[in-house]
């Protein structure tokens, strides 16, 4: 079964028979299994980056659990089509297992492909690496032109939210950054830490939630050991970071480079003071005030309203954001 079965139609024709097909797990996490997880056409940094399609995912149950290590998995499984299915998806894959008991064979990962987004959002002609009559294709590569190419490289490109080189996974190698940005024309990637990862994960139903209230100085912590595993991948590639306009507009000539960001400011903790530290010591310039938890700062979407909005210490770490961001008005702040 192919991707665009599920669009047009066909895939309903196999609801109850067992069919094959290559996706990326999600969530895409390093050095673990699951059971069960969703199966999407492209890979994903996180479930926020999911497609809001349901025709473009699947939901998998896996026979036995299936390690996660970043790579398309080609599955076999029992297809079922849902029908007014309450969390709204239309296919099921049921005792899915991996296609010869391993993962495809070629290594991607999101990172990997989306280095090359800066060309791949021009004008570009998609054709698949490889393909065969026995199975889905499973890679695609892009044809650019030598005009988009040269487009690209006179442009300061900026990939706005990225997990890139594995930061967000304690346990995994960093690396893998600076070439790919560099074949793909990448100039800054605004490189996140994820403030509440400690105490949220994804439900069977793929919502992803805070599960438990994070101890005093629990996630404090946390942002340091992340913010230094961020600071070690930029030494370590030789990537530049970003601190004032600058060095952001001299970025594209300097090499590839970062914005240190953080996905939510859980790590405050209240502290208005550790906006400053974070500022000064880790460099941080791209402050997110909340990502799946309601924190100290206000609300959040995809929970019931706690504050009302934003809090008067929200309101007081925007402003403190301002007063360091008007510093020689030369450092960025994105809020």
């Amino acid at each position: 079964m192919r991707w665009p079965d599920l669009r047009s139609g066909r895939a309903d024709r196999l609801d109850g028979t067992e069919v094959e097909i290559t996706g990326w797990m999600a969530p895409p996490e390093v050095a673990e299994r699951h059971g069960y997880f969703l199966l999407a056409p492209e890979p994903i940094c996180c479930l926020a980056c999911l497609p809001s399609d349901p025709q473009a995912c699947i939901e998998v149950f896996a026979r036995t659990p299936v390690p996660a290590d970043g790579r398309p998995l080609r599955l076999i499984g029992r297809l079922i089509r849902l029908v007014d299915d309450p969390a709204g998806w239309r296919y099921q894959m049921r005792d899915a297992r991996p296609a010869n008991g391993a993962s495809a064979a070629t290594p991607v990962t999101r990172r990997e492909l989306m280095a090359a987004s800066a060309a791949l959002a021009l004008s570009v002609h998609a054709r698949p690496a490889s393909a065969s009559p026995s199975g889905p294709t499973t890679v695609a590569q892009a044809t650019v032109s030598p005009a988009t190419r040269a487009l690209v490289a006179d442009t300061l490109t900026v990939d706005i939210h990225s997990h890139a080189g594995r930061i967000i996974n304690p346990n995994a190698p960093l690396g893998g950054v600076v070439e790919p940005m560099r074949t793909g024309g990448m100039s800054v990637i605004c490189l996140a830490m994820v403030a509440d990862r400690p105490v949220t994960r994804t439900s069977s139903d793929g919502r992803i939630a805070a599960f438990r209230t994070p101890a005093a100085g629990e996630l404090y912590g946390w942002s340091q050991t992340a913010f230094a595993r961020l600071q070690i991948l930029a030494e370590s590639e030789k990537l530049q970071v970003v601190t004032d306009t600058a060095s952001l507009r001299a970025a594209r000539a300097r090499g590839p480079s970062i914005v240190v960001a953080a996905e939510g400011a859980d790590f405050l903790e209240g502290a208005l003071n550790r906006v400053e530290e974070a500022y000064v010591n880790h460099r941080l310039r791209h402050l997110q005030l909340t990502h799946y938890r309601v924190n100290e700062l206000g609300d959040i979407q995809t929970e019931a309203p706690v504050h009302g909005g934003l809090t008067d210490f929200g309101a007081d770490v925007i402003r403190a954001c301002n007063r360091l961001g008007d510093r020689g008005r030369r450092r960025p702040w994105h809020l």
